[in-house]
């Protein structure tokens, strides 16, 4: 439960500070609206792209298991981020009560398991469809039951709550630390000594492993002031 609720917290300091505290209320502090259940259907559709899937192009190109666990995490974004939103709006508790609420759930026991085996392409496509069905319906959404389906995709796509955790927290702080390094104004250096950001972000993980996200910050700071 810790891990998710690491998440959870790095999800709403990113919220907080990428759309404006009030973000739970469905809009960014610049007016705009926001619609988590879109984000989370468009990208399952990029998710599905990882695949051949077309029968008219490309039929025997490999999947692309690397672009789908980076997809799955995008989604996780959006899922966290729903979720906590509903909670927010229905005054059901902290992200504790969440994160006690999501480890509950049955799939959950499943993704602590160590793994690193993959599923066939169209069991994955149909858990991502499913995923789709809970996002595009006009009902309140049913976050148990789409963070159940999460998660089975999760250990589908070669995952567990260890390596889900770790591309998490990565790609989260690299976006926090591209925020506050001018990456809206387009200032920012995405090239890091001929190689992009997220492979030095990767490579610290695997120098440090299980780092904290504060000392993950620091590290890429160092790095990147040697550049400016």
């Amino acid at each position: 439960m810790d891990k998710i609720l690491m998440m959870l917290q790095l999800q709403q300091q990113l919220n907080d500070s990428t759309n404006g505290e009030n973000w739970t209320e469905g809009i960014t502090k610049n007016g705009k609206e926001i619609n988590w259940k879109r984000c989370i259907y468009m990208e399952c559709a990029e998710m599905i792209d990882s695949f051949s899937w077309k029968h008219w192009k490309n039929i025997s190109q490999d999947p692309d298991w690397d672009n789908l666990k980076i997809e799955v995490v995008d989604v996780w974004h959006f899922i966290m981020s729903l979720a906590i939103e509903e909670y927010a709006k229905n005054m059901r508790g902290q992200l504790e009560d969440l994160a006690a609420q999501i480890a509950e759930l049955p799939a959950y026991e499943t993704v602590q398991r160590e793994n690193s085996s993959f599923a066939s392409q169209s069991e994955i496509i149909e858990k991502v469809e499913l995923l789709m069905i809970d996002a595009l319906s006009r009902k309140s959404p049913d976050i148990s039951n789409m963070v159940n389906h999460f998660f089975e995709l999760v250990t589908m796509s070669g995952l567990d709550i260890t390596s889900l955790y770790r591309l998490y927290v990565g790609k989260n702080i690299l976006n926090q630390f591209r925020q506050d390094h001018g990456y809206k104004e387009g200032s920012y250096i995405k090239i890091w000594n001929g190689s992009e950001d997220n492979v030095i972000m990767k490579r610290i993980w695997e120098e440090n492993g299980d780092i904290k996200p504060e000392l993950l910050y620091k590290k890429l700071k160092e790095v990147y002031d040697t550049l400016v």
